[in-house]
């Protein structure tokens, strides 16, 4: 990042400079996912709430050909972020969104995924949760509905459906606990 400001800015430019034209339907996602995360970034503390932002817009910037390296998009997007010098946080958010870990031990890349860390608070779950629970078209979505779309889109054998066999209840788990402090916070606005 070459330019002080909000993360959620610079994400919104690069994720619409890498995607929109060129993936129209992710980049449908990707809207989808930051509308999510605006929606919810207040229940998570002040100085966290641009990071979820931030890493809503580009969690999928790795699927951008001129950006695709290893063909890993979470690996991918990391390192092109970290290159471009956003917050070490928001590359391990994309590194590590919705369970790459057990996708990395499948595809070969988990020492390279290592490099960033997975954080595992209510940071990380808020951006799965908004990734999980927004379809393919930007719309919201069941989490079971989400994760029934990417099994019938990808088919049984590809690595992120044959990780849901190892990662799908932390998913789920991520989506409940966003979805208890989304309660909470409701009771409290009350």
């Amino acid at each position: 990042m070459t330019s002080t400001g909000p993360v959620s800015t610079w994400a919104r430019q690069l994720a619409n400079r890498y995607l929109a034209e060129e993936l129209p339907r992710r980049f449908a996602h990707v809207r989808g996912v930051g509308r999510r995360a605006d929606q919810i970034a207040g229940i998570l503390p002040a100085e966290e709430q641009d990071l979820l932002v931030g890493a809503a817009w580009l969690h999928d910037i790795g699927y951008a050909t001129p950006l695709a390296d290893t063909g890993f998009h979470q690996l991918d997007g990391a390192r092109f972020l970290a290159a471009e010098g956003l917050p070490s946080r928001v590359c391990a958010l994309v590194a590590h969104h919705a369970g790459a870990a057990a996708v990395a031990r499948l595809c070969g890349f988990a020492d390279q995924l290592s490099a960033f860390e997975d954080e595992h608070t209510p940071l990380r779950d808020a951006l799965w949760y908004c990734d999980m629970t927004t379809s393919p078209e930007g719309e919201p979505v069941s989490f079971p509905d989400r994760i029934a779309e990417i099994r019938r889109r990808r088919g049984p054998d590809d690595p992120v459906v044959l990780a849901l066999a190892v990662n799908g209840d932390e998913r789920a788990a991520a989506v409940r606990r966003t979805e208890l402090l989304l309660g909470q916070s409701s009771r409290t606005a009350s």
